[in-house]
C-alpha cells in the first residue's frame, strides 16, 4: 500500500522553473546547472543565506546582494508570526516587504518541531505551537503553510514535513514522520495555487535509515514536484551517516531536478555533498559563527578576538575580494583582523564585517566548485581544498570525508 490515502501526482501546470543541467564531474556524482526562476537565474552548486526573519542578520539587502547571492531562505514560521500574513498580504509579500529583488526559497516551518520541540505537537492535522514572543496557540498545517508561502510570495516553497531528530532513539516514530511527510505532500499539492509564480519542493524524510529514506524517494519522485530537497540532517549525526543518506538518496533522484540537502554549511559537508551529487544547500552558520568574532577562510575558521590578532594588518582573508577585505584602492573597506579584534567584543560592527566576509566567502567557495565542475577538474579541486585546509597534513583529514569521497573515486590520501 502506497503511504498515503490515494497518491497524488502533480498537475501539469505552467512551471516557474527551468533546470538547465550544464555539465557533469566525469568521476564523481558532482553537477553544475542554472536553475532559472522568477526573479532570475542561479548557478548551480549553490550555498543559500539564511534571512530566517527576512533580514539576514547584520547585512542590509544591498550589501548581501553585493556579496553575490542570488537566493536566500526566509522561514514560514516567523513571518507566519511576525509580521504575520495581514502585512505580508498588504504589501505584496517578502520580496517588497524586504526590498530584495532576487530569489527567494521559504522553509516551510517544519524543522520548528526541533528546534521548538518544547512548544510543539505534531498530530496528523498539523503542527500545535506556542508561540515564543508571547506563547499565543498557533495551529500549521500543510494548507496553512502552503497559504503562509503563497502570501510570502518565496519563488520557492517546502512542503510542511514531519520532522525528527536523527539521533532519536525511537525507530518508529521515525517511520511515522516518513510516511506522514508523504501524506502532507499530497495535501501541500492541493493548497498550492500559484503555480505560475512559485515552486513547490518535497522533502525526504527517513532519519538515518536508508531503508526508510528509499521508500520516501519512491513516494516524493512519483509526486513529481519541481524541486526535491533532502531534510532530517545536520542534527547531530555522525557525518558518516550524513553522507550515506545524502549518497543514496541523489542516486535515486531525478537527474534534471534540483536536489537541495537542508541546513548545511560547513564548507567541507557542503563540497563533499556536491560531490554526492547535491546541488543546494543553507544554514546560519557563516552569520551566527560571525556574531562570535569567527572568519571562516581557506585555512580554517580563525576567532579574531584572539589577542594574537590584535596586531595583525593584514585583511581577513589574503586575496579574498568581499567588501571587507577588498583595499580602498579597489572600491572596498580595506578592514583589517585587528581592527576587528578591537571592535568584536563589545560593537556590532565586527559581527556586521565578518558576516559579510562569511557570505561571499561560501558564495565564492561554491562558484569556484562549479567552475571547476564545468572544467571537469572537481576530483583535483577537492584534494586541493583539503591539503591548504589542513596544512597537508593528510593525518588530520576528517575520516568520514575520506571514506565518502572514496566511494566516488576521489582518494584524499593518495592518486586521483
Amino acid at each position: 500500500m502506497s503511504a498515503a490515502e490515494g497518491d497524488m501526482v502533480l498537475p501539469p501546470y505552467p512551471s516557474a522553473l527551468k533546470f538547465d543541467l550544464v555539465a557533469r564531474c566525469s568521476k564523481t556524482k558532482a553537477r553544475a546547472a542554472t536553475l532559472h526562476l522568477p526573479h532570475g537565474p542561479v548557478q548551480l552548486p549553490m550555498f543559500m543565506p539564511v534571512a530566517t526573519q527576512a533580514s539576514l542578520k547584520g547585512l542590509t539587502p544591498k550589501q548581501l546582494e553585493e556579496t553575490s547571492c542570488r537566493l536566500c531562505l526566509n522561514n514560514t514560521y516567523h513571518l507566519g508570526l511576525k509580521p504575520g500574513q495581514k502585512t505580508l498580504d498588504a504589501i505584496g509579500g517578502a520580496h517588497k516587504l524586504q526590498s530584495w529583488p532576487h530569489n527567494i526559497l521559504t522553509d516551510s516551518g517544519g524543522f520548528q518541531m526541533v528546534s521548538l520541540l518544547k512548544l510543539s505537537q505534531v498530530t496528523e492535522e498539523g503542527v500545535r505551537f506556542l508561540s515564543p514572543h508571547d506563547g499565543t496557540p498557533m495551529l500549521l498545517t500543510p494548507e496553512h503553510s502552503i497559504s503562509l508561502q503563497n502570501s510570502i510570495g518565496s519563488d520557492i516553497i517546502m512542503q510542511l514535513d514531519d520532522v525528527i531528530a536523527t539521533t532519536s532513539p525511537d525507530h518508529e516514530r521515525i517511520k511515522e514522520a516518513m510516511l506522514r511527510s508523504v501524506r502532507w505532500l499530497d495535501r501541500c499539492i492541493a493548497a498550492h495555487e500559484k503555480h505560475e509564480s512559485q515552486n513547490l519542493f518535497c522533502i525526504i524524510q527517513g532519519g538515518l535509515d536508508l531503508e526508510l529514506r528509499k521508500e520516501c524517494c519512491r513516494e516524493m519522485v512519483a509526486r513529481d514536484t519541481r524541486g526535491i530537497a533532502i531534510g532530517g540532517l545536520s542534527g547531530g549525526e555522525a557525518k558518516a551517516e550524513f553522507c550515506k543518506v545524502v549518497d543514496t538518496c541523489t542516486g535515486l533522484l531525478p537527474e534534471r531536478k534540483p536536489r537541495y540537502v537542508m541546513g548545511v554549511g560547513y564548507p567541507e559537508d557542503i563540497l563533499v555533498s556536491v560531490a554526492l551529487g547535491a546541488d543546494m544547500f543553507d544554514c546560519v552558520w557563516p552569520t551566527r559563527t560571525a556574531r562570535f568574532g569567527n572568519a571562516i577562510t581557506s585555512t580554517g575558521t580563525s576567532n579574531l578576538r584572539h589577542a594574537a590578532y590584535a596586531y595583525d594588518f593584514r585583511p581577513v582573508e589574503e586575496g579574498c575580494q568581499c567588501a571587507c577585505c577588498r583595499p580602498q584602492s579597489e572600491g572596498g573597506l580595506g578592514v583589517t583582523r585587528a581592527y576587528i579584534h578591537h571592535v568584536a567584543a563589545k560593537e556590532t560592527a565586527g559581527a556586521h564585517l565578518l558576516s559579510i566576509h562569511n557570505v561571499h566567502f561560501l558564495l565564492e567557495l561554491m562558484r569556484k566548485a562549479r567552475e571547476a565542475i564545468v572544467e571537469d577538474r572537481y576530483p583535483k579541486f577537492l584534494v586541493d581544498y583539503f591539503d591548504k585546509l589542513y596544512g597537508g597534513e593528510k593525518d588530520k583529514y576528517p575520516q568520514w570525508a575520506v571514506d565518502a569521497l572514496k566511494g566516488v573515486d576521489i582518494d584524499l590520501m593518495g592518486n586521483l
